[in-house]
C-alpha cells in the first residue's frame, strides 16, 4: 500500500500485455466486487465503505479495477465492450485460482456481474446488484440527466475539472451534501489518466431479454431517485430473474452502498450467508 489518495494494492498479469490492479483481503468464501464506470472510478473508491465489513465477517474479498479504470491497464487501441471487459475479468479470476464466487456489482459493474453469471453459471454463486446497467436500450440511458452530465464532463473541450466532477457526482446522490471532498479527491486522482476511448467505445448490450439465463440467486438494490439507471430496472429484474429479491429505497440515488452503507452491508451479508437461498 502507498500514501496515494487511492491506495495501490497488487497486480495480476492476464496476458496480451495487460494487468489488473486489485486489492485482496480476508479468508473464506470469495466475494468479487465490480465497480461502476464513472470517470475516475476504482474498486477501492467505490467499495471502501463496504468490503471491510465482509472481510470482518469471514469472507475473502477481491476488489479489482476494471480495465481502463483505477490502476489497471488502459489500452487506447481497443473497444471497451462488455465481452472484452468480462473476458479480462475471467482471466483475472483464473489467475487467482477462483472457481466459485459471489459477485457484488453496481451500475456498469452490475452489468458485468450479470454477463459473467450468464457466461459462467458454474463460477457465480450469488449476485448482489445495485442499479445495474444493461437493462434498457442505450437510447434510454442517454436521456438520463446523470449520464448526460457524465458524458459532457468526460468529453468536454475544457477537460475534466473538479467542478465538473462535482456536478456529475452530486447527481449520483439523492442528498448532494453527501458528496465529500474526499470522494472528489479519489476521482480526480484517476480520471485524468483515462483515455477518452474508455467511455466512447463502452458498449453494454441489452441484457433484459437474457435475465432468465441467470441461474444463481440475485439480490438487487435500487434508489427511487436514480438519475443514471432508470428505477424501472428493479421490476425488470424481479420479473426476469428466476430467483430474485429486489429492494427499492426512497430518497436514494444511484449509490445505495454510499447513501445507505449500514443497510446495504447488513442485508448483503445476510443474503450471502442465507443457505436457504443458495
Amino acid at each position: 500500500m502507498t500514501s496515494k489518495v487511492v491506495p495501490e494494492g497488487r497486480y495480476e498479469e492476464i496476458g496480451d500485455g495487460l494487468r489488473v490492479h486489485y486489492h485482496e483481503e480476508g479468508a473464506g468464501p470469495v466475494v468479487l466486487f465490480l465497480h461502476g464506470s464513472g470517470p475516475g472510478a476504482s474498486g477501492w473508491s467505490n467499495f471502501r465503505r463496504n468490503f471491510p465489513f465482509l472481510v470482518a465477517n469471514g469472507f475473502r474479498v477481491l476488489l479489482p479495477d476494471t480495465l481502463g479504470f483505477g490502476y489497471s491497464s488502459k489500452p487506447d487501441d481497443t473497444d471497451y465492450t462488455l465481452d472484452f471487459l468480462v473476458g479480462a475479468l475471467e482471466r483475472f479470476l483464473d489467475a487467482k485460482g477462483v472457481t466459485s464466487c459471489a459477485v457484488v456489482g453496481n451500475s456498469h459493474g452490475g452489468a458485468m456481474a450479470m454477463h459473467l453469471a450468464m457466461r459462467r453459471p458454474e463460477l457465480v454463486s450469488k449476485l448482489v446488484l445495485m442499479a445495474p446497467g444493461g437493462l434498457e436500450e442505450r437510447e434510454v440511458y442517454m436521456k438520463m440527466a446523470g449520464i448526460r452530465a457524465m458524458v459532457k464532463v468526460f468529453l468536454g473541450p475544457e477537460g475534466i475539472t473538479r467542478e465538473g466532477m462535482r456536478k456529475v457526482f452530486g447527481l449520483q446522490l439523492f442528498d448532494p451534501s453527501q458528496l465529500t471532498e474526499e470522494i472528489l479527491d479519489e476521482r480526480m486522482a484517476i480520471a485524468p489518466l483515462q483515455p477518452k476511448r474508455v467511455l466512447t467505445s463502452m458498449v453494454v448490450p441489452h441484457l433484459a431479454p437474457e435475465l432468465g439465463r441467470i441461474a444463481c440467486p440475485v439480490f438487487a438494490f435500487w434508489g427511487r431517485d436514480d438519475q443514471f439507471c432508470p428505477v424501472s430496472g428493479a421490476a425488470t429484474i424481479a420479473a426476469g430473474c428466476k430467483r430474485a429479491r429486489v429492494l427499492t429505497l426512497s430518497q436514494c440515488g444511484h449509490w445505495v452502498m454510499v447513501e445507505h452503507t449500514d443497510l446495504f452491508n447488513r442485508l448483503s451479508l445476510d443474503f450471502l450467508r442465507d443457505q436457504a437461498f443458495a
